[in-house]
């Protein structure tokens, strides 16, 4: 009698499971992938394929912070692989200190690749495109293209890596730098146990997890926050109510006051939130958007499970070695910190 009574409770257990999944389907929410072949479709782009060789060298690359004017911020300092892919700070900060002018927060690098364009403001199509901003704005690494070109090919082992990988008649420009970096920027998504639950392993959630889910999906959060991003598209930002912050720097998106929604993957590593980074904690920051965009005042009991789960979205990191970059060389530039 036990046994059988412990068998139809596990038999309910995973008829809930798969209605919640069912329901998270039906919402437009999709895992990561647990099939590497069916991931690759995802991430590699077919004009700059991924190859063991390029991710190596982007990774160099990627940590490299000769790469900028100061010869002292890299990519890796606003999006910091070693915790949540960004810089932990309300606006990014670059090149002598300068606070982003329009006090941007550094979005995280972590499952970018799930994004349909990229910044703030959608201007960039991919991640090839987007790794070229930061190392020539000036608030950022502040490098021209001029610059980035002749540090690389100063070094005779990255000039050695580059012919390898694109031929020995390979120019070595900023846009070919930016292209190696995306590669490795490609490869860095954290499936979770949210990924794990949605591909069909009905105990990856908690009890208490599939319920956050459902209120998450209930409340109309998945309107935005949708797909494997979570988010990652462009959408209308103020849409019932003014945030609260709005005007804490200049930032209104793009022309048509379009933002893009953020991913919720790693969230509750990725604060301070909102695109002014303004909101300190997540659950103040579920509050503010249920007000802003939905125009519900979540209770306590919403915003605790909706937390809840966003929680379960902290995903498998890739393991990451730092890398050992080639030495300078009386033709590398110097930095300038000026």
């Amino acid at each position: 009698m036990k046994k059988t009574m412990l068998l139809s409770a596990a038999v309910a257990t995973s008829l809930v499971a798969n209605s919640v999944a069912k329901q998270a389907e039906e919402a437009g929410l999709k895992p990561i992938p647990n099939s590497q072949k069916e991931l690759m479709k995802l991430i590699d782009n077919p004009q700059n394929p991924i190859t063991d060789a390029k991710v190596e060298l982007g990774k160099k690359l990627y940590f490299d912070p000769r790469l900028s004017k100061s010869g002292f911020i890299s990519c890796n300092s606003c999006h910091n692989l070693s915790e949540g892919g960004d810089d932990g700070l309300e606006a990014a900060v670059g090149h002598k200190w300068t606070v982003n002018p329009h006090h941007l927060n550094s979005p995280t690098v972590y499952n970018s690749v799930f994004n349909s364009i990229q910044f703030w403001d959608g201007r960039s199509p991919h991640l090839e495109d987007q790794a070229q901003g930061p190392m020539q704005a000036a608030p950022e690494m502040a490098a021209t293209k001029e610059h980035v070109a002749a540090v690389v090919s100063s070094m005779p082992a990255y000039v050695d890596a580059f012919k390898k990988i694109y031929g020995n008649d390979v120019k070595i420009t900023l846009a070919k730098v930016a292209d190696t970096i995306a590669v490795f920027e490609r490869t860095l998504v954290t499936p979770s146990r949210y990924d794990d639950f949605l591909n069909g392993d009905s105990k990856a959630l908690t009890a208490a997890e599939q319920e956050g889910l459902k209120t998450f999906i209930q409340v109309g959060c998945a309107t935005c926050h949708t797909g494997v991003a979570l988010g990652g598209d462009l959408n209308v930002f103020n849409v019932v109510n003014k945030y609260k912050y709005n005007d804490v720097g200049d930032f209104k998106g793009d022309a048509n006051g379009m933002v893009r929604v953020p991913t919720l993957r790693n969230i509750d590593q990725t604060g301070p939130y909102f695109h002014n980074g303004m909101i300190k904690t997540l659950s103040e920051a579920i509050k503010e958007m249920g007000r802003v965009q939905l125009g519900a005042d979540l209770s306590s009991k919403q915003v605790q499970e909706i937390e809840t789960f966003l929680k379960a979205l902290d995903g498998r990191k890739p393991d990451i070695t730092m890398p050992i970059l080639p030495a300078s060389t009386d033709k590398t530039p110097l930095p300038d910190i000026n």
